[in-house]
């Protein structure tokens, strides 16, 4: 075992884990976590994205010992001050889900993208989403959520 110190959607929290722990299993089974999916094991398909320091991270690969340095946000970190994210707003407000499982890791996946191109074309989004997979094939929905979310941010929202 050892302890880590990792900082998770803005507040430190002390951990015991085994050296080969994932970074995923400590945010679901340490801090009770459970936004973050556990989808194929092997970062295919994006159920577990997180943000490591802005940027987009398939926790399920990452040990939670190489997280220790760095600011970690999850779906639950989104939101500030009990008011959802223009991407988690614009995904509920399109319906871009159906079985809710790849959810999390595409609003996490699709916070990078605006903060990235806030303004991207549907082929731009695409691409940027290609690693994240929708086993409902929500894909249509979920491309006009990320629009809606680009034109919420676009007229003032916060990401």
């Amino acid at each position: 075992m050892r302890d880590l110190i990792l900082e998770v959607n803005g507040v430190q929290s002390h951990v015991g884990v085994s050296p080969e722990e994932s970074l995923l299993s400590v945010l679901r089974n340490h801090l009770n976590l459970t936004g973050t999916k556990y989808g194929c094991g092997e970062g295919q398909c994006g159920a577990c994205t997180v943000l490591l320091d802005g940027k987009a991270t398939r926790s399920c690969l990452t040990p939670a010992s190489s997280a220790e340095s760095a600011k970690i946000t999850t779906i639950e970190g989104l939101e500030h001050d009990g008011k959802l994210s223009p991407v988690q707003q614009a995904f509920l407000d399109e319906g871009a889900f159906q079985c809710g499982y790849c959810t999390s890791g595409m609003i996490v996946q699709a916070t990078v993208l605006l903060h990235d191109l806030p303004h991207p074309t549907d082929s731009e989004i695409v691409e940027r989403m290609d690693g994240n997979i929708c086993r409902c094939g929500t894909y249509p929905r979920i491309v006009e959520a990320i629009r809606r979310a680009s034109h919420s941010i676009g007229k003032g929202g916060s990401r």
